[in-house]
């Protein structure tokens, strides 16, 4: 993991989490300058390397300024744009009550040096509003953690997201931000940049195994895949849940619910690393999609008393991680199917022995 590698100040954010395997290299590009963004790269090199030319990514013309070295060995990229935070309520007709919108892009960012792990692994990018309604922020602020993976395993925290190596976590924070409405709900936009013939699927997966999230039976994965095939390239996977406390718990649920993937016929928000790197053809020659993703049940009373609201992804490269029965489940389904069925054996053997046995002790007549 590096920060802003090859500058020295430290008013700009750029975290480079390289991942190096038998014969490639996977490279995550976090940053701030714009909307949160992360660029992801996969090169068929082990040597690759990112390289940025700062003068120019900091200029109104970043086009170029960020490129994987050698060039012909990156093989796919694509960026995933957090771009901006929706606070609504309804009102008594059911309808939808929208307050001024949180653009990203216009946030103060503090530096993830502060808070850059590099032994676990993990960074903190925590933001205010820069201009405009900033007194829900007086004592709270918004933030993305990243966490990146050495191995395969799973979270300990809930909702205990499955991982891979190839994956990093980001995890969605509002705390102590005060709500502008007696029953407040939040959405985060998140739009993504693929190549031309690449197209973003949204995949909704159930199972009656919530062992490892309870009462949580849904997972949910925003898929790139190409039009000629139907190998995935990246994706972003999320359990359908939230939580409102910073140890979560059951009880702590969020409900949360994802609307509409649908290609986006908006111009990005501004995002330095995604002009830097894709140029300026995104838009044409780079298509964009975006997906809201809300947080809060009926009443949306969960924020209102914690003031604290989680949501954590799973992103990365290749086909999303798939949970299987857990051998808890397994042996809880065995012996809840498997009882019946020895006592109904057992039970018809039992039947025919005495049926025998009785007619057995009278002499046939004739």
């Amino acid at each position: 993991m590096q920060y802003n590698p090859g500058w020295n100040n430290s008013s700009v954010n750029l975290l480079h989490v390289r991942a190096v395997g038998p014969s490639d290299t996977l490279h995550y590009v976090w940053s701030s300058i714009g909307a949160p963004t992360v660029l992801l790269v996969a090169s068929a090199s082990r040597s690759s390397t990112l390289r940025i030319n700062w003068t120019q990514l900091l200029s109104p013309a970043p086009a170029g300024a960020i490129w994987i070295d050698p060039p012909g060995s990156v093989v796919y990229s694509t960026a995933v744009v957090f771009t901006k935070v929706f606070e609504y309520s309804e009102a008594k007709t059911l309808e939808e009550l929208f307050y001024p919108t949180y653009d990203l892009s216009d946030f103060s960012w503090d530096s993830i040096n502060r808070t850059l792990n590099h032994t676990a692994l993990t960074a903190e990018l925590t933001g205010i509003p820069a201009t405009g309604p900033s007194g829900s922020f007086s004592n709270g602020s918004l933030a993305f953690r990243v966490t990146a993976y050495e191995a395969n395993g799973r979270d300990g925290p809930l909702p205990s997201l499955l991982h891979t190596a190839d994956s990093s976590k980001v995890e969605f924070v509002l705390a102590g931000v005060a709500p502008r409405g007696n029953s407040s709900r939040f959405a985060l936009e998140v739009a993504t940049v693929e190549e031309t013939g690449v197209v973003q699927k949204l995949r909704s997966a159930r199972s009656i195994d919530d062992e490892y999230t309870p009462t949580i039976f849904e997972t949910l994965s925003l898929v790139a895949q190409s039009q000629n095939g139907s190998s995935a390239l990246s994706f972003l996977q999320w359990k359908a849940t939230a939580y409102g406390s910073q140890t979560p718990r059951r009880e702590d649920s969020i409900q949360c619910r994802s609307h509409g993937l649908q290609a986006a016929n908006w111009t990005l928000p501004v995002s330095g690393i995604v002009h830097a790197y894709f140029g300026e053809g995104v838009g044409s020659t780079y298509t964009i999609s975006a997906i809201n993703i809300s947080f809060g049940g009926e009443d949306g009373k969960v924020y209102q008393e914690k003031r604290y609201l989680s949501w954590s992804a799973l992103l990365g490269f290749g086909q999303p991680p798939e949970d299987t029965f857990s051998p808890l489940v397994i042996s809880i389904m065995a012996v809840a199917l498997g009882t019946p069925m020895v006592m109904l054996l057992l039970g018809s053997c039992v039947v025919l022995f005495v049926q025998r046995k009785r007619y057995s002790e009278y002499e046939p007549i004739n």
